[in-house]
């Protein structure tokens, strides 16, 4: 069984963090795919900035809890710019079994609840 790396299931997590912004209205600035680099999304709306985080959480791990110390640290750097600051925690997990890893050969399922204003 070929597991995801870190890698494809943090660009998974772009892709639904994605299609949910274009479905409610954004404008892409600039997307960085890459791990560890934020924010993931620069958008805008109603002509107003928004920094999105993305993050991939595998089951059993919340995707609504975040660390609070870097959020402010992101939402510092976005004051500059007038920007409003969003946690887009992305729950993945194996279809067949949640304790499994997800993998190429399974379905996945996800747990996403949307953009959460810091």
């Amino acid at each position: 069984m070929k597991n995801l790396s870190e890698q494809e299931l943090h660009n998974l997590a772009m892709n639904i963090v994605g299609e949910d912004m274009e479905k409610n209205g954004f404008e892409f600035i600039a997307i960085n795919s890459e791990l560890k680099k934020n924010p993931q999304f620069v958008g805008l709306k109603d002509k107003q900035l928004h920094f999105v985080i993305v993050r991939a959480v595998a089951y059993p791990e919340d995707p609504k809890e975040y660390d609070v110390i870097f959020m402010q640290s992101i939402k510092q750097h976005a004051l500059k710019f007038d920007a409003f600051v969003y946690w887009a925690g992305v729950g993945l997990a194996n279809a067949r079994d949640y304790h499994l890893p997800v993998s190429k050969e399974d379905d996945f399922v996800v747990n996403y609840d949307g953009l959460k204003k810091i």
